[in-house]
């Protein structure tokens, strides 16, 4: 045995076929580690993917977090089935990580975010390669609905999207500037409360002006959805794609619906299932949509805990769920109300 694993804590041994079987166990196994100081061994790495094994961005997000906490790690190579990852101390301050692809930054900032909320200093963090990424969580969901629902229990970041990054190129960049976590509170968001404002927002990056893709999906927008304003704006950047979201302003809750261009679907075809995504929001009573329900759980882990009602429930929050379990002391719950409404509970 390596000696310098001896006198390490027990590890905590991970299936990663497990559940929905992803990244994400990877991701929270890396956060949860360097937080609790506890190594862990991740076997089965996305093992029923079509690619299994640690694909370009789950790396990045391993050496960044070797990085940041001076771990021993093994099997940290592209396509490895397994990694061990044991955490030391984990050091604040000022990096820089580029994925080298359009692999997501916004994931690799979900990995380290709850690290750094818990350190004594602030730290800033700049994520080079894909900022609109089909499977990932954008970067406009990010600032404007991830971390704008934080700041209800006392975490203040401050987001930047210096350039737009689209598949297959990414180059984008986000900048983040996380101040340490000091005021924690508990979280009760049962209620979004009355619509006060709906918004929709287009923007297309070096794609052609004549195919006016930006206009005609908010027009598909506002016809569908009653718009209370719609924003056309131009992204920086060197690769090609197409946004568009969706902002609910409630009086308890912002919640943003995203999506993105594709290459055989028209801009009124995108529109259209957007505004669907949004119309099935509004006819729940629950706060928050399926893909927020699933990133509070660790920050309300790591806090005070909390509830919030969730429009569903995936086999991905599941999993998230499962893995929180094991590495803190926390008992997360989801209790059916009704159709598309679940109450989660976090004690901890």
């Amino acid at each position: 045995m390596n000696k310098a694993l001896a006198n390490m804590p027990t590890t905590i041994q991970i299936d990663g076929s497990q559940g929905e079987g992803g990244g994400q166990i990877l991701r929270t196994a890396l956060a949860l580690s360097m937080i609790t100081g506890q190594a862990f061994e991740l076997i089965n790495i996305r093992a029923g993917r079509k690619k299994p094994g640690l694909m370009r961005q789950h790396l990045v997000c391993v050496q960044a977090s070797q990085q940041i906490s001076q771990a021993y790690v093994e099997g940290a190579e592209l396509h490895s089935q397994r990694l061990y990852f044991a955490p030391q101390y984990v050091q604040s301050g000022k990096y820089q990580f580029q994925i080298g692809s359009a692999g997501s930054t916004t994931l690799v900032l979900q990995t380290l975010l709850p690290v750094f909320l818990l350190q004594n200093e602030v730290s800033e963090l700049t994520i080079s390669g894909g900022t609109h990424n089909p499977l990932a969580p954008t970067a406009d969901f990010i600032e404007q609905c991830f971390l704008a629902a934080l700041t209800k229990i006392g975490i203040h970041v401050d987001f930047k999207l210096n350039k737009a990054g689209f598949f297959p190129i990414g180059a984008g960049e986000i900048q983040v500037t996380i101040q340490p976590w000091q005021h924690r509170n508990k979280m009760s968001l049962l209620d979004r409360g009355t619509l006060q404002c709906t918004e929709a927002f287009a923007a297309t990056l070096n794609l052609s002006e004549e195919a006016q893709i930006a206009q005609r999906e908010l027009a598909a927008l506002n016809k569908r959805l009653k718009l209370d304003t719609q924003k056309q704006f131009q992204l920086n950047g060197i690769s090609q794609g197409n946004t568009v979201y969706v902002k609910l302003e409630h009086k308890h809750h912002t919640q943003l619906f995203t999506s993105l261009g594709e290459m055989r679907k028209s801009a009124e075809q995108i529109a259209n299932h957007l505004a669907e995504q949004v119309k099935q929001y509004m006819e729940t009573n629950a706060a928050v949509d399926e893909y927020l329900a699933d990133q509070l759980l660790l920050p309300l882990a790591l806090g005070q805990g909390g509830e919030f009602t969730a429009q569903c429930i995936s086999e991905h929050t599941r999993t998230q769920a499962a893995m929180l379990e094991k590495f803190i002391d926390c008992e997360i719950e989801f209790i059916e109300l009704g159709t598309n409404h679940f109450h989660v509970k976090v004690k901890v």
